[in-house]
C-alpha cells in the first residue's frame, strides 16, 4: 500500500542531511555549553554560531534570539512575562489563535490579572484592523497577539500593518510565527513586533527546539529560572543538537525558499484543480486558494455531510494518507476545531486540511484523489 504524509503543517519530516549532522555531532559535542573546559567551549561555539546565523536570515541582532523547547514556550514566554513583567492589563487575541496563545491568555483572565478582548474576523479568518484600533483606543496600554498565519485555514495576516497599529498606540505586539519562519522571509528591521515564535519541525528540523524573538526595545523576566543560560534569559542546559540543527533547517530553507515556494505552491494549485474538476461538491475555508494571501503549504477543505463524515480521517488513514481534520493539536478531540467553529458556526460538513512540503509528489495527490473518490462514491 503506497503511504502519504500530508500533514505538514503539524510537522515536516527531518531532512535526511539534518539528521546526518546530528548523529555525527552526537559523537564529538555531547559537552555541556556551560562548561569551562575545552569541550564545553565547543559547545558553546555551536550554540552562538547558530544564534547569530538565525539573525543574520531575520536581519535582526543575535541578542533578539533566545532558544527554548519549541513553539508553545516561545508563545507562552512572550506572552505570560510580556503582559507580567510591563503590568499590562489589557490584551487582545482573535478567536482562531492557537491554542499555545489562546490557553495562557483565558488563564490570566480567569485569575483577574487582565481583561481579554477578542477581535473580530471575517468568514475568512482575516481580522478586522479597525476593530483593532477601536479596543486600543477605549483601553488602557494593551498586549497584542495576533497570528502570522493560521495553521488550519491558512489565512495570512498583514504583519507591517499590525505593527504600525500597535506602534501608534504603544501596544505590545506579539505574534506567532510557527508557521511562517522558514516558509516567509521577514526582514526585522521593517517590522514593529516585539515577539516573535519559531519551532524547528515545521521546517524539516527535529522536534523539541524553537525559539522566540525578542525585541531589543523591550525587556522581560525569564520565565524558567534556574542556570544562567541564554543570557540569563531562559534557564535549562542548552538543546547543542537541536539549536544546531534549528539553524541548519532554517538556513537549507531560505537558500532554497525560492524553488521551494515555487514547487509547493504547484503541488497546491494542482489539488485544488483536481478538487474543483473531480469532486466539485469539496468547499475550501478561509483563503486557501488565494496564493498570495494563505499558507503555500496549506490547504483546507471541506467535504459534504455523509454517513462516513465522522470516520473520513481514519478510513484515510487506512488507505495511507496522513492529513489532519482541523488542528493536529485537536486531534481526538470531540470538541472539534475551534477555528473552523469561529469562522463558520454552524456548518456541519467535515473538514479536512492538507499540507505540503518539498517532499510531497504530484503522484501522492494523485492517489490521494483517487482514495477519496472512492469514498465518496
Amino acid at each position: 500500500m503506497k503511504k502519504v504524509y500530508l500533514d505538514n503543517a503539524a510537522s515536516t519530516p527531518i531532512a535526511p542531511e539534518i539528521i546526518e549532522m546530528i548523529s555525527e555531532m552526537m559523537k564529538t559535542n555531547f559537552a555541556n555549553p556551560s562548561s569551562v573546559h575545552s569541550f564545553g567551549r565547543e559547545s558553546k561555539i555551536i550554540v552562538e554560531n547558530a544564534r547569530k546565523s538565525i539573525a543574520n536570515l531575520l536581519n535582526t541582532s543575535p541578542g533578539s534570539i533566545f532558544f527554548t523547547s519549541g513553539g508553545t514556550e516561545a508563545d507562552n514566554m512572550a506572552i505570560k512575562c510580556g503582559i507580567n513583567d510591563h503590568k499590562i492589563g489589557h490584551a487582545i487575541t482573535s478567536k482562531i489563535s492557537h491554542h499555545a496563545v489562546l490557553y495562557p491568555l483565558e488563564d490570566l483572565a480567569a485569575d483577574g490579572e487582565i481583561k481579554l478582548s477578542y477581535i473580530d474576523i471575517d468568514e475568512n479568518g482575516v481580522v478586522s484592523l479597525s476593530h483593532l484600533k477601536e479596543l486600543l483606543e477605549n483601553n488602557s496600554r494593551t498586549f497584542v497577539s495576533i497570528m502570522h498565519a493560521n495553521n488550519e485555514i491558512g489565512t495570512i495576516q498583514d504583519l507591517k500593518q499590525l505593527g504600525e497599529i500597535c506602534k501608534e498606540y504603544n501596544a505590545i505586539f506579539h505574534s506567532d510565527t510557527v508557521q511562517t519562519i522558514a516558509h516567509f522571509p521577514f526582514n526585522m528591521q521593517e517590522l514593529n513586533v516585539d515577539f516573535m515564535a519559531a519551532s524547528a519541525h515545521k521546517f524539516h528540523g527535529p522536534k523539541g527546539v524553537g525559539f522566540v524573538y525578542i525585541s531589543e526595545n523591550i525587556q522581560i523576566k525569564p520565565l524558567l529560572r534556574g542556570g544562567a543560560q541564554e543570557r540569563n534569559m531562559r534557564a535549562g542546559t542548552e538543546n547543542v543538537y537541536g539549536i544546531a540543527a534549528l539553524a541548519m533547517a532554517m538556513e537549507m530553507a531560505y537558500e532554497h525558499l525560492q524553488d521551494e515556494v515555487k514547487y509547493i505552491k504547484g503541488l497546491k494549485s494542482y489539488m485544488i484543480e483536481k478538487f474543483k474538476t473531480e469532486m466539485p461538491e469539496v468547499r475550501f475555508y478561509g483563503k486557501c486558494t488565494d496564493m498570495d494571501n494563505s499558507l503555500y503549504t496549506v490547504l483546507s477543505v471541506n467535504f459534504p455531510e455523509t454517513d462516513i463524515a465522522e470516520m473520513l480521517l481514519f478510513n484515510l488513514d487506512i488507505m495511507g494518507i496522513s492529513c489532519s481534520g482541523g488542528s493536529a493539536c485537536a486531534s481526538g478531540s470531540t470538541k472539534g476545531s475551534h477555528v473552523l467553529s469561529a469562522i463558520m458556526p454552524d456548518s456541519k460538513r467535515p473538514g479536512i486540511r492538507f499540507s505540503f512540503s518539498k517532499y510531497n509528489t504530484k503522484e501522492d495527490i494523485d492517489y490521494t484523489m483517487e482514495k477519496l473518490k472512492e469514498l465518496f462514491s
